[in-house]
């Protein structure tokens, strides 16, 4: 079974702020943050494939960017739609249409840069075992969430995780809660375990790093920006 890499990096970022470029495309040591989100895929060798959906006009720009560091893995770029599920929707048919349909996809954010070598290796064997796979960070704060009725429900924090990325799944199960969303013209849908929960599968979750946050505000790139930093004095320090 392939394991393909379907990367959405279509956003315009506007919480960001940035004026010259989207915020998957602003650099960091002079490589853009969505190559180092790349890299981590093209450097996992259980990682057969590469999918990219990227903004139409920012397409040529990647491809340079992909040819400059030396990416390999990535078979298809194609442009995004109109919302971001039909953006994933796009990529999940572009990785058909190219690797096949007996594949796993992990379904990730570009903007996610710091997730880890492990978080993509248990992913596979979540995928492989329970047919999907929901990466997640613990809560580490109080949800409260609004009733209809305008009461509160406020679930215990020892049962509470928050979804991130990758999201996993056999690439037929995910096409076909895509494909139905589109039948009954549903496209509203936050994110794929959302979609996939809807549509009546058994979710299964992984627990990946505190780290792994969604480069969306100047806070976050900060942050990023960090970690990496930590990272460098880890292999050059040893700590």
């Amino acid at each position: 079974m392939k394991n393909i890499a379907v990367i959405f990096a279509g956003g315009t970022g506007r919480r960001m702020k940035t004026v010259s470029k989207p915020k998957q495309f602003l650099e960091l040591n002079n490589k853009p943050v969505i190559i180092y989100t790349i890299e981590l895929f093209e450097n996992h060798p259980e990682i057969d494939g590469i999918v990219v959906v990227c903004l139409k006009d920012w397409m040529p720009y990647l491809k340079k960017q992909l040819n400059k560091f030396e990416i390999t893995k990535v078979g298809q770029i194609v442009p995004g739609g109109e919302t971001g599920q039909e953006s994933i929707y796009n990529g999940l048919i572009a990785a058909r249409d190219h690797y096949g349909e007996e594949c796993n996809v992990l379904i990730h954010d570009g903007v996610r840069p710091l997730i880890t070598e492990k978080t993509i290796t248990d992913n596979i064997m979540a995928v492989n075992e329970f047919g999907n796979s929901i990466t997640c960070v613990p809560t580490t704060e109080t949800f409260v969430v609004n009733q209809p009725d305008g009461t509160l429900n406020i679930p215990p924090r020892k049962d509470s995780l928050i979804a991130r990325a990758p999201q996993t799944f056999r690439l037929p199960d995910i096409l076909a809660a895509h494909e139905e969303a589109r039948r009954i013209g549903k496209n509203d849908f936050i994110d794929s375990c959302t979609m996939m929960s809807h549509f009546g599968y058994t979710i299964h979750t992984i627990l990946g790093p505190m780290e792994n946050i969604k480069i969306t505000t100047p806070t976050d790139f900060f942050i990023f920006r960090a970690m990496v930093e930590v990272h460098e004095n880890q292999q050059i320090f040893g700590y």
